[in-house]
């Protein structure tokens, strides 16, 4: 629980003497941003702890404390939220009496209506979600990025010095050779709005009853609008986590295109295990188990493991 006289700072940090001092916890970057925003935050709990910080306000606000240096992103998945509903598409809200987002010391706060309870959805109910979205002509008023699916990547394995070398040089050979083949794929006029992290727990099927809602804006982008569907194609086709009948409804809700059919299917699935492997570098530096999975992992890219593969979610 926090509470308005926890931080008595402004945006610019707190003052010692003539020295400013950076606002390095979310709890007090959150406490400062709703004393600007005419919040109250004396209640408010938190969600989750993750890159982005989330919190539960009174009123069924959910608030969300992003890294440093994250504004501009913080902003377009405000200007996202607000397209997508405008265009009828049933999406997580963003409240709007409120500046949006909030800056403190960096680090943007975002203001959300809290969701309803809700469930995942089923992969059919993501099929349709992603066929509703990619109906939509991109926005004129809105500039969207366009989707890298390799964003980071390099970076991440070259920071990765818990890694042995001889991994790290084969995930680094890899991200250019996936580049090289990606230059080359044929989009076939399926260029347009991608939401760019496309799985079934990022769409809230409310359990009371209603439409899906679509979750997680971060990565709303232009782009091949097949990257959408490689997640659920390779949980079925790689990992088996998705069974033939699931996968068949997703294909049949999403309007009957199936990527796994198409000549581009193995470099857009590669690329995307390399991303999940990346994901998990990061974390094995503090956690043993993570450590574990990290190199289960990197055996499974360099052919050591068959597939199917199991990966254990981080």
């Amino acid at each position: 629980m926090l509470s308005t006289c926890d931080v008595r700072s402004r945006a610019s940090g707190d003052t010692i003497g003539d020295v400013a001092r950076p606002l390095t916890s979310a709890e007090e970057v959150l406490t400062v941003a709703a004393d600007e925003a005419g919040l109250d935050v004396t209640a408010a709990s938190l969600i989750r702890d993750g890159s982005n910080v989330m919190y539960r306000l009174q009123g069924r606000i959910v608030a969300r404390v992003g890294p440093t240096g994250t504004g501009d992103i913080a902003a377009r998945q405000i200007d996202v939220s607000r397209w997508l509903a405008s265009s009828g598409v049933t999406v997580v809200r963003a409240l709007d009496e409120v500046p949006q987002p909030t800056v403190v010391d960096g680090r943007p706060v975002t203001w959300w209506y809290e969701l309803p309870e809700h469930r995942p959805a089923t992969t059919a109910e993501l099929g349709a979600v992603l066929r509703e979205v990619h109906a939509l002509r991109a926005p004129d008023q809105l500039e969207l990025p366009r989707f890298d699916p390799l964003s980071g990547v390099a970076e991440r394995i070259a920071a990765a010095d818990h890694v042995p070398g001889d991994d790290r040089a084969c995930l680094g050979k890899r991200v250019e050779d996936l580049r090289g083949r990606l230059a080359k794929v044929a989009t076939d006029g399926r260029d347009g709005v991608v939401h760019g992290d496309a799985w079934q727990g990022n769409v809230a099927v409310p359990v009371a009853g209603g439409p899906p809602i679509l979750l997680d804006l971060e990565h709303v982008s232009r782009g091949y609008q097949d990257w959408d569907l490689i997640p659920v194609a390779v949980d079925h086709t790689d990992f088996a986590r998705v069974s033939r009948a699931d996968y068949e409804e997703f294909v049949t809700a999403y309007g009957g295109h199936d990527v796994t059919t198409t000549a581009a299917f193995r470099v857009l699935a590669d690329s995307q295990e390399l991303r999940w492997v990346a994901f998990v570098l990061g974390k094995a530096v503090a956690s043993a188990q993570a450590a574990r999975e990290t190199r289960h992992r990197i055996a499974c890219l360099r052919g050591q493991v068959d597939r199917p593969w199991f990966w254990t979610a981080f």
